[in-house]
């Protein structure tokens, strides 16, 4: 039974004792966690400098296989290493959780013992020679220990004491700074990995007038399903552009409607550049625009529409639409090409011969058919994003902000010990020693009597 016993301790002991003395240590190596620190540094400028969520058809014509990128970084690479999506790597996510637990070894092994010993009470002195270690220490005639105290109750200061000794501190909450520092990093982690792993990223092109529900995610972790919205749709009710007098684009807006599944309006709002809208944990920004159609008529036809496409340009961007003026032949027609939707419309004939410039609102007549612009139509390019963990990461940072706040609060400590008619005192601090010093001072000067000595820490 006995040698059960002890089998059964090997069996289950030995792996603790060697997570304790190994492995605890190892991650509780401040080289360790600067090591870890700098490779995240360098994957999330890779992350930043290389375009996420692209397409293939994207990194194939940006990153050729001849020439390659620094002679090495092509398209098949980045696909392979998951530099298109390096937040949600396997590789990126496993350094995250590495150097959490990096800092979560250290902040047991090293930051909660020191904190332990800092509040704990400091022993008292019993002989005066002790107080010579002290980087400022004083010796004054005093009946007995009581003035001391009292001058150190004044200034907030929390004692410790006896009959003829004391110890005081204050600014105790000055060292816990390094453990919210640890602590606020472990929350912008964990925040990070949770929007990794259940956020997602969507575009969307939506015709003015047109009614979407999210559906072209073009990156998402591996739990994002449940934060797809599926209950509810967005209506663009109108996009327009405010244009410059110079022609050029000031701004333009999306007026969008979310409806739930009823169809019935929930929320109404008119967005643009750094103005999102916000519904249920998905944000919508205002990130492109297009031109999606144009409406013209045909004599008194009724209003026809018109899709209009992007056309491969080097001298900016044009749209254009096909208009057939014969029934019976449909290559028999006119080009239509505008640059943006301020309303100005070229049209060319079918043998790239520019015919008439109108404006929209005017008329044209083409084989013998008055075609009239009725509108252009817009639509608005959207970038939909949803991401959990960043309240988390928000509350990471506000702790880590209060922890730089904190570490300026200085942690003094004050000994004190009378002896036949003497009275000792000495202290220390972790900040601010000009200020401490100038304390020390003005306490000295309140016991009534002038100091027979006061010791400053020397020049040597």
């Amino acid at each position: 039974m006995t040698a059960a016993v002890s089998l059964w301790h090997k069996i289950f002991a030995t792996p603790k004792r060697y997570f304790n003395r190994e492995v605890l240590p190892l991650l509780a190596d401040l080289k360790l966690a600067i090591a870890l620190l700098l490779i995240i540094a360098v994957f999330s400028i890779w992350g930043t400098v290389i375009e996420q969520g692209q397409s293939l058809q994207f990194y194939q014509n940006n990153y050729p296989e001849d020439p390659a990128l620094f002679g090495f970084l092509t398209w098949k690479v980045l696909l392979t290493a998951g530099l298109d999506h390096v937040y949600r790597t396997w590789w990126y996510l496993g350094l995250l959780i590495l150097f959490g637990s990096s800092l979560m070894a250290c902040t047991f092994k090293r930051q909660l013992p020191a904190w332990k010993w800092f509040t704990r009470d400091q022993k008292l002195y019993s002989k005066p020679q002790q107080f010579r270690k002290f980087a400022l220490s004083a010796e004054v005639p005093s009946e007995s220990i009581t003035p001391l105290m009292e001058q150190l109750q004044q200034r907030n200061y929390r004692i410790v004491s006896d009959e003829h000794r004391l110890y005081a501190r204050k600014g105790i909450i000055g060292r816990l700074a390094p453990i919210v520092v640890h602590i606020s990093m472990l929350i912008i982690l964990i925040g990070g990995v949770v929007g990794a792993l259940t956020g997602f990223i969507a575009q969307e092109m939506v015709p003015s007038g047109q009614t979407f529900q999210v559906n072209n995610v073009t990156d998402a972790g591996p739990w994002a399903a449940s934060q797809v919205p599926k209950d509810w749709s967005v209506k663009v009710n109108r996009f327009w552009i405010d244009y410059l007098p110079t022609g050029e684009i000031d701004q333009f807006y999306s007026d969008m409607s979310v409806l739930d599944q009823g169809g019935t309006e929930v929320d109404r709002q008119t967005i643009h550049v750094n103005k999102p809208l916000r519904h249920k944990g998905v944000t919508l920004y205002q990130a492109s625009w297009s031109v999606a159609a144009v409406k013209v008529k045909f004599n008194n036809s009724p209003v026809l529409e018109l899709p209009m496409g992007e056309l491969k340009t080097k001298g900016g961007r044009l749209w254009g639409a096909w208009l057939p003026l014969d029934p019976n032949d449909m290559s028999n027609g006119a080009s239509l090409v505008v640059k943006d939707l301020q309303g100005l419309v070229l049209i060319y004939d079918k043998t790239g011969k520019l015919v008439s410039t109108v404006r929209k609102g005017m008329a044209v007549e083409l084989n013998g058919i008055r075609v009239s612009i009725v509108d252009l139509v817009g639509s608005t390019g959207l970038q939909i994003k949803a991401d959990p963990g960043v309240p988390i990461v928000y509350l990471g940072f506000g702790l880590l902000m209060l922890s730089t706040l904190m570490s300026y609060i200085s942690h003094t400590q004050v000994w004190g010990l009378w002896q036949d008619g003497r009275l000792y005192l000495g202290g220390v601090t972790n900040r601010a020693q000009v200020g401490f010093e100038r304390e020390f001072l003005s306490i000295l000067d309140t016991l009534e009597v002038l100091p027979d000595r006061v010791a400053t820490p020397s020049a040597e």
